[in-house]
């Protein structure tokens, strides 16, 4: 049976290492994860890591770089801002350069 919480904890702990001025998607970390096709789950996992201030959720993003997530922060905008305070530059909601910034946790981690 699938385990919700511990596979959300996974998630977060991936996502805790996530270095400043990178970033990673949904599906990078799902597929880290051994669960490839479970790139929303890790959406919802994101959601749920404002409760653990150490999860930099603004660092995942969907595999073209898009801030989709922006909406679960408060406010929207400082998804955004997170990042570009962190050196990334967004454009239209869309990480300018996003291969330059990608974390890929398959190589970075093996």
């Amino acid at each position: 049976m699938f385990d919700k919480t511990s596979f959300f904890q996974d998630v977060h702990e991936v996502a805790k290492l996530i270095p400043k001025g990178r970033v990673t998607s949904y599906g990078a970390i799902a597929r880290y994860l051994g669960t490839g096709r479970s790139a929303r789950m890790v959406g919802w996992a994101m959601n749920t890591s404002g409760m653990d201030p150490d999860v930099p959720a603004h660092r995942v993003v969907n595999s073209a770089g898009l801030l989709t997530g922006k909406m679960h922060f408060h406010p929207p905008e400082s998804m955004q801002q997170l990042l570009e305070s962190e050196g990334i530059e967004v454009k239209k909601d869309q990480i300018v350069d996003f291969k330059k910034h990608l974390w890929d946790p398959m190589v970075e981690l093996g």
